[in-house]
């Protein structure tokens, strides 16, 4: 009997068995775009289509749901790492203190932390070249303080 499972059907049936009942988790329920309350303030237009092609889709409330974010596992990752974007930053909600967010975004775009790597994988158009990582982090609502890159002596 123990022979019979490990044959190749029997192991295939058993992946498509539970490929499909991992279907049923209904994480499409929060594959959701609240309203936007508010939109970011940046300083200049470049910053503003830099961020909206490069952080908006984990960012904000107009996220675009790729085809693949619905099929379970995939579907599971994407959207917690959405939601876990949303809790950390929402572009479309009030922001608090400007000034602590620009020093924030400017330190983990310095760091090369965001956008993540995963992310990079599937959406290479938001990869950021050097400029347009200066570019986003001096256009950032109170960055009016920041060393630019070239500033910094450390």
């Amino acid at each position: 009997m123990i022979k019979h499972l490990f044959r190749p059907r029997a192991i295939a049936v058993g992946f498509v068995a539970i490929f499909t009942i991992m279907q049923l988790v209904p994480v499409w329920a929060w594959q959701t775009n609240p309203p936007v309350v508010t939109d970011v303030a940046w300083t200049t237009p470049e910053a503003a289509s830099i961020a909206r092609r490069a952080c908006y889709d984990c960012h904000s409330n107009e996220t675009v749901w790729p085809w693949y974010g619905k099929i379970a596992p995939v579907s599971w990752l994407v959207t917690y790492d959405v939601v876990k974007g949303r809790r950390e930053l929402n572009f479309s909600l009030p922001l608090r203190e400007p000034d602590e967010l620009a020093a924030e975004i400017a330190e983990v775009l310095r760091a090369g932390e965001m956008p993540p790597r995963p992310y990079l994988a599937l959406h290479p158009e938001a990869r950021l070249s050097a400029w347009e990582t200066q570019t986003l982090i001096a256009g950032a609502p109170g960055s009016a303080g920041l060393p630019n890159e070239r500033d910094r002596d450390d």
